[in-house]
């Protein structure tokens, strides 16, 4: 067995199945401890994510620390990633993923609550926290270890690829689909691979614009996420909108595959009769583990910049990352494919892959020139990959910032690192690519997935007396 194949079994067959289990265990056993707090104050967080708290002490506003995560956690993925899903495991796959969904919410709550209530003020103005500080000092310092291994694996993750190759390979792919669909201008060729001048403009725009903000650091990178990722998905969404208004008729079929599917896949028949219902479930609910990164452990990192008083206050807009992301973003994807039937070969007339799949379902559902379409489709594609650059960079470099104690020197040497590993890579292999950087994000996922079991009860407690105290402030109101 070659080693790339050798990587690709061990993440999916052995390390892919027990984080999930993992991750899913995890979220419901913290649904419990804080007492279904996604579905007892979604609306308040749905309210404090709009509305910056006052007073607060951090380095950016909470939305600009939600849109920092975001900017990571929007992606590909939620294109590409949620098309893979349910060509594997047919519409039911979409039931799973928002099951997964639910649950992590909880698990990004207690993220964010526990990157608040244990972040440090390493300088004057700027604040560190995350996995690895809750795990040190949250659990003890006899769990340093534990702590370093998550930032270890956190920085490694970030520039090995799922900030950098992967997604610059994505956006130079889109943007070779659209102005050069035949590679005919060819640049220069490397061994039996060409490739296009398309390939090499973008390449070389993307990183001079993500060195920009980049070398401008966590401000920087949090204004520009601010601007776009609200933009891009609101964007992507308006149009996923105007597929179902246009196709309003077959909205219900596809509510109903998507139900019955997921129980029972020959009963929606097709490309998946007598599909196992372990595929189903494993393909639904590992994307829709890996799109939100619930329990990855990476959005408490952006968390514990935000100004804010309140531990509970920035968990519950931590947690609407996951219902923004898979709750709404995949939904919409999802819808798209099985009302189009993107997914099924005998509508398609052929087996679609990756994001074939949602240019398909995009080209058919719009009432637009298909070219317009599969244009728009390309264009958010590049914007989300364009963040995700940004958000694992944050990342990577707050891991390290915690490995180094601080060192500038270490910290500006990851970044030119990082702008060189998205410089380079549109001209790797990007299969090797994505398998080793999944290795990583299970490595980073497993120190904190002990600290969340192990740290629940302080995240009920805090809950708890939030819930408390706002019920002794309604009397007050009613007077």
């Amino acid at each position: 067995m070659k080693v790339e194949e050798m990587i690709s079994f061990v993440n999916d067959e052995i390390i892919g199945i027990v984080l999930m289990i993992l991750i899913l265990g995890i979220g419901v056993y913290l649904t419990i401890r804080t007492r279904f707090v996604q579905v007892r104050h979604l609306g308040k967080a749905l309210k404090y994510m709009v509305k910056n708290e006052e007073g607060g002490v951090g380095e950016v506003t909470s939305f600009g620390a939600l849109c920092t995560a975001l900017s990571a956690t929007i992606g590909t993925g939620n294109i590409v990633g949620v098309a893979t899903a349910i060509c594997a495991g047919g519409p039911g796959a979409l039931f799973w993923m928002l099951l997964a969904a639910f649950f992590g919410m909880a698990t990004k709550y207690t993220e964010g609550l526990l990157a608040i209530k244990f972040r440090r003020e390493t300088r004057p103005g700027h604040f560190l926290g995350g996995p690895f500080y809750y795990i040190e000092l949250g659990l003890g310092k006899k769990w340093k270890w534990l702590a370093k291994a998550f930032a270890f694996f956190g920085a490694l993750a970030g520039i090995m690829g799922i900030g950098t190759i992967t997604q610059i390979n994505g956006i130079t792919s889109a943007a070779t689909s659209l102005f050069d669909p035949e590679q005919a201008a060819v640049a220069f060729t490397i061994g039996s691979t060409s490739y296009t001048w398309a390939t090499v403009i973008a390449g070389l725009a993307v990183t001079l614009f993500a060195a920009l903000v980049i070398i401008g650091g966590i401000k920087r990178i949090a204004k520009v996420s601010e601007i776009i990722v609200p933009f891009m998905a609101a964007t992507y969404v308006l149009f996923a909108l105007i597929i179902l208004f246009v196709n309003y008729q077959a909205i219900p079929n596809a509510l109903k595959q998507i139900v019955v599917g997921a129980f029972d896949p020959s009963a929606v028949g097709g490309a998946i009769t007598g599909l196992a219902i372990k595929t189903i479930i494993q393909k639904g609910v590992g994307r829709g583990i890996f799109s939100n990164e619930a329990g990855l452990g990476s959005a408490p990192i952006a968390a514990a910049s935000a100004k804010t008083k309140s531990t509970v206050r920035q968990g519950l807009v931590t947690m609407t990352g996951t219902f923004i992301d898979t709750i709404v973003i995949c939904t919409m994807t999802g819808l798209s494919i099985v009302i189009t039937g993107a997914w099924n070969p005998q509508v398609t007339g052929d087996k679609l892959q990756g994001v074939d799949v949602t240019t398909y379902a995009w080209q058919h559902g719009l009432p637009f020139d298909k070219n317009v379409s599969a244009f728009i489709l390309m264009l958010c594609l590049i914007f989300f990959a364009f963040t995700t650059i940004l958000g694992w960079n944050y990342y990577g470099e707050r891991c390290l910032e915690y490995l180094s104690g601080g060192k500038k020197g270490m910290i500006m040497t990851y970044r030119v690192l990082y702008i060189l590993a998205v410089l380079i890579g549109p001209y790797l292999t990007v299969a090797a690519v994505w398998n080793t950087a999944d290795v990583f994000n299970s490595l980073m996922a497993f120190p904190n997935l002990i600290a969340l079991f192990l740290l629940a009860g302080v995240a009920a407690k805090e809950t708890k007396k939030f819930t408390n105290d706002i019920k002794k402030l309604k009397p007050h109101k009613n007077k």
